[in-house]
């Protein structure tokens, strides 16, 4: 097994680059960097908090503490030991807490994600009740934490400390565990179910499925660093696993937003299938025509009245068309975009879906994105007079 502070800075390059990759994915997408969206400045926070955290874990992990082994001889410290073990506590202190900060904030990154995504939905209640599970258990976990399990506080880093749980912290660690894994397991089956339930490609929801499939990993780091911290307490592979709980739980919370730069670098389409086929099929389902393709083909008066029949067609029928494109007249006053039509995407994070981060087709060959990049109501321009 490689020594933690190889792991801890490996785990933490990689992910400075994929988190670098959503960053530099949503500025391409929104064409600046002001225009980023909470869960986004949540996401540079929770990167400060995790470079405090690798810091912090690596000096732990050569510092002694004021939990000590049965048998140990408090007596036969010096000024100078019991120094560097009050320090080795403080630094204890300070990893528990950069790491549940860390943690809550990538779930906090994603049920924002997972908000977006059903805001339109019978769903989004269930993110909603989701939401105020994991925000309950950060706050109850951390006001026991800090106020009621060690009191008073500076007990914590004494040395020797007079209570069990201000250097062993069992009651805090029982409680981490039955929040952080209980919300863990909930997210995980709600990603899931929502992408067995969305209307994308097979091959785009086994890459989706994947990515969120990761959590798996996290809910077991989580089981493991918790049973090293019972059953090892003096031991350091708690540690380890600390390290790559908060490390995966950051990886699937960036990985989502990172395609619009792989996009742009290897010149993504599709994941699904490629060329003429899967247009014809897209048109053919969403009921998109494209007359201007058809007119480039054709001679200029045949174009002209091709443009022409299907202009009047699509006035006839009504409510049958959605049209994205500016060759196409779309009256959303007699038909207004339908979230629902599209499952758990319906009014879905645009920014993020709709547009170049999740998916790679072009406008007219993407029912999810006609659906979801058609102008609002007041965005339509009037029709020129006849």
């Amino acid at each position: 097994m490689l020594p933690l502070v190889i792991e801890s800075w490996t785990w933490y390059g990689v992910v400075t680059c994929i988190a670098l990759a959503r960053f530099v994915s949503r500025a391409l997408l929104f064409g600046t960097m002001k225009k980023l969206q909470i869960d986004d400045w949540i996401m540079a926070f929770a990167l400060s908090v995790y470079t405090t955290f690798v810091v912090s874990i690596n000096i732990v992990a050569n510092a002694n503490s004021n939990l000590f082994p049965p048998g140990f001889d408090i007596n036969s410290l010096t000024a100078k030991e019991i120094s560097d073990r009050e320090y080795g506590s403080k630094m204890v202190l300070v990893v528990e807490e950069c790491q549940c900060v860390t943690i809550w904030a990538a779930k906090a990154c994603l049920l924002i994600m997972y908000y977006r995504l059903t805001i339109a939905l019978k769903e989004n209640i269930v993110v909603k009740i989701l939401a105020a599970y994991v925000a309950f258990g950060f706050v109850f976990m951390e006001i026991f934490y800090l106020g009621v399990w060690c009191r008073p506080f500076r007990n914590y880093w004494a040395v020797p400390t007079p209570n069990i749980q201000c250097n062993a912290a069992t009651h805090h660690l029982i409680t981490n565990a039955v929040f952080n894994i209980s919300s863990d397991v909930a997210m995980l089956i709600m990603a899931l179910q929502m992408l067995i339930r969305s209307r994308l490609p097979m091959r785009r929801k086994l890459i989706l499925s994947g990515i969120f499939g990761l959590g798996i990993f996290v809910i077991l780091a989580a089981v493991l660093n918790k049973y090293y911290s019972f059953s090892q307490p003096f031991g350091s592979l708690w540690t380890f696993w600390y390290v790559r709980e908060s490390s995966t739980a950051l990886l699937v919370a960036n990985l989502p937003f990172t395609w619009t730069l792989l996009r742009r670098v290897f010149n993504l389409r599709a994941f699904d299938s490629s060329g003429s086929s899967h247009q014809l099929h897209s048109q053919r389902t969403s009921g998109v025509r494209t007359p201007a393709a058809t007119a480039r083909r054709e001679s200029p008066n045949r174009a002209r009245r091709t443009s022409e029949r299907s202009e009047e067609s699509d006035e006839s029928a009504g409510s049958s068309g959605t049209a994205t494109s500016q060759a196409h007249n779309y009256d959303s006053s007699r038909n207004p975009p339908s979230s629902k039509n599209h499952d758990v995407y319906g009014k879905a994070d645009r920014e993020a879906l709709a547009s170049d981060a999740w998916d790679f087709k072009d406008d007219a060959e993407s029912p999810i994105r006609q659906v979801l990049m058609t102008p609002r109501r007041h965005e339509i321009p009037a029709k020129d007079p006849v």
